[in-house]
């Protein structure tokens, strides 16, 4: 998600884990490989409810009877329709407009590629979704989308009519209606542009159905991410205030935050975006506005792992619902 206008002056300690305190309740085609300077960490960049209503959670505490989030082990997705390995990859999207691939095991970032979208001149990438055949939606700060091959970072136009129920921008993100194949783009609109704020979804012909504003917890710009198993968390801020960002779970019937988890020492900084991707939730975000830190959450046992980074800002991440579950 686009860069903030303010400067954040301080910074995660990096490659390290940070102490989260009691367990939170949470159950158990490329062609150019990532480097350049001022990059750090593991994989291939190695080295290199109510209005005003404000209460939150730390570790297992529950405050106004809302949970930490849970991310239950359940079957894992069908893929019966999945085309390939390279379909269950994270893919992020740069203010740079480059295309990447994020695979979470190795931490390695690989090229796919510029992309080239007919957009007006100055729009930039704002959000992005990657949908289960492996093709990314991508928003820009003027409010188009378009559609991007993650294979080889062709854009086209859609016909996504913009500023519908005056959703001008939106961090995005896919989850299955059930257990695969069918599958539906989510949004959470940003007032950064003026626009409407809240939960909505998107359907196949490019129509915006608004579900509401998000309960009992604010949500500030939030990013989304799904997955195979149906679940939607968001990734956001409690106020401009709070130094630390929260992971909520969604109900996307009636966007009522169900759960949330705070991310101890992770500010969004000046640009985000966010997966989930093998039981593990990744947060990208910029401390300067000059790169992107990679922080994985890992819900097994509470840790917040700063994992890799790369040397631009990351505004959009997408992942298939075919991705691995656990």
């Amino acid at each position: 998600m686009r860069k903030r206008a303010f400067v954040v002056i301080a910074s995660l300690p990096l490659a390290v884990a940070i102490a989260c305190g009691d367990r939170t309740g949470l159950l158990v085609d490329e062609v150019a490989t990532c480097s350049g300077p001022g990059t750090f960490g593991a994989g291939t960049c190695d080295a290199s409810f109510d209005a005003g209503r404000d209460a939150r959670h730390d570790g297992n505490q529950l405050v106004d009877g809302l949970p930490p989030i849970d991310v239950p082990v359940k079957p894992d997705v069908n893929r019966n329709d999945c085309p390939d390995a390279q379909s269950t990859l994270v893919y992020v999207i740069t203010e740079q407009y480059v295309l990447y691939s994020f695979y979470p095991p190795n931490n390695d970032f690989r090229q796919v590629g510029k992309i080239a979208c007919p957009s007006a001149s100055g729009a930039t990438p704002f959000s992005m979704a990657v949908d289960r055949k492996g093709i990314a939606r991508i928003v820009f700060n003027d409010g188009t989308l378009y559609r991007v091959s993650t294979a080889t970072a062709a854009c086209q136009a859609t016909t996504f009519q913009r500023n519908q129920s005056g959703f001008a921008t939106f961090g995005m993100g896919y989850a299955s209606d059930t257990n695969g194949p069918d599958e539906t783009i989510y949004v959470a609109g940003d007032s950064s542009n003026g626009g409407a704020t809240g939960l909505a979804a998107i359907d196949a012909t490019y129509n915006l159905r608004r579900i509401g504003n998000f309960f009992p917890q604010q949500v500030n710009h939030a990013e989304l991410t799904g997955t195979g198993a149906g679940d939607l968390f968001a990734f956001y801020s409690a106020n401009n205030t709070d130094p630390d960002s929260f992971i909520g779970q969604i109900d996307k019937t009636t966007a009522r935050v169900v759960g949330e988890t705070r991310m101890t020492g992770v500010s969004q900084g000046q640009g985000w975006a966010f997966a989930f991707w093998g039981g593990d939730f990744y947060m990208f975000t910029s401390p300067t506005g000059q790169y992107s830190e990679v922080t994985r959450y890992r819900p097994m046992d509470g840790s917040i792992t700063v994992v890799t980074s790369l040397p631009q800002v990351i505004v959009g991440a997408g992942v298939s619902t075919c991705a691995p579950q656990n």
